[in-house]
């Protein structure tokens, strides 16, 4: 093996921290992983991690090998990229990471379609409603709703969206339509807990207005369907995307509530800030922008 590439194989091993993890994600098996770490550690002649049944720590010499190595990797990355040139066919592995509900109905497909037209780029689709550091987790995109939240990142739109609230009839009969964000407090809430959002607490806006409101109910998912479901079934008002309740809004089975009031929402791709973007990535994101370009709110607010 060469220099490069062992640097790229301990950078996936220190990222994950342990050599069953790290031997999962590069597709071999844990002596594989532990065969090849002593033969680097044998050719540089120092230890490069302690080791023990769970989990793998960086050694002094490790880090230093991890970052420097690092830099010499995304230099190799730039210089490829520039030689190549922005026509540079799209190949090699491509991570993305998206919601799980979104990137079940939406992404999913498109990844579909996209792996026909780049069949020389392996897509591995990470669906999770946990708060995920691209950089930091190594993925080349990120398909987020919401605002970004790292100035290091760059963000393309690709659909407008919003979450509005809404409840059943069955519902709003007995407890009446809240006439403020505040009277949502008296109110059965129904919460999807996903991403980095904090549980409990909806942020509301009504042109330059804006509201936070601490909320309670009966149910939670971190599954946007099931908390459909319930509200449906007349457990409560829910806050969610007009991309998955458009169709119940329109066909009555769920009624706006609150119709002055929404969370912004916008559905973006997401991608570390770089002066050359891989072919991969680049291929990827202008793909999902054809995809949605005709994902657009009309002015009655449906997707």
């Amino acid at each position: 093996m060469s220099p490069l590439s062992d640097l790229e194989f301990f950078s996936v091993l220190a990222k994950h921290g342990s050599l069953r993890e790290a031997a999962r994600q590069l597709g071999i098996t844990p002596p594989a992983v532990s065969k090849r770490l002593s033969a680097i550690e044998r050719r540089l002649g120092v230890r490069l991690l302690h080791r023990t049944t769970r989990r793998a720590s960086l050694t002094p010499e490790g880090e230093t090998y991890l970052l420097d190595g690092a830099r010499v990797l995304e230099e190799l990355e730039a210089l490829e990229r520039k030689v190549a040139g922005s026509h540079a066919a799209p190949r090699g592995l491509l991570r993305i990471v998206s919601t799980l509900g979104f990137g079940r109905r939406h992404i999913s497909p498109a990844l579909s379609a996209f792996a026909l037209r780049h069949p020389e780029v392996e897509a591995r689709l990470t669906l999770t409603d946990r708060p995920v550091n691209v950089i930091e987790q190594g993925y080349d995109l990120q398909i987020r709703l919401g605002e970004l939240p790292d100035s290091t990142l760059t963000a393309r739109l690709l659909a407008h969206n919003r979450r509005v609230l809404a409840a059943s009839r069955t519902y709003l009969s007995k407890r009446g339509h809240p006439a403020t964000p505040r009277e949502l407090a008296q109110h059965a809430c129904l919460f999807i807990q996903e991403s980095d959002e904090t549980f409990g607490t909806w942020h509301l806006q009504s042109g330059a207005h804006a509201e936070t409101v601490k909320v309670r109910g009966p149910l939670a998912s971190n599954d946007g369907e099931c908390v459909v479901n319930w509200a449906v079934a007349g457990h409560g008002i829910l806050m969610r995307s007009l991309w998955e309740i458009a169709p119940l809004l329109r066909s009555g089975r769920l009624l706006p509530v609150l119709p002055k009031w929404h969370a912004a929402a916008d559905v973006y791709a997401v991608f570390p800030t770089r002066s050359h973007l891989s072919a991969k990535t680049r291929a990827a994101v202008d793909f999902l922008l054809d995809a949605f370009r005709e994902h657009r709110l009309d002015r009655d607010g449906n997707w």
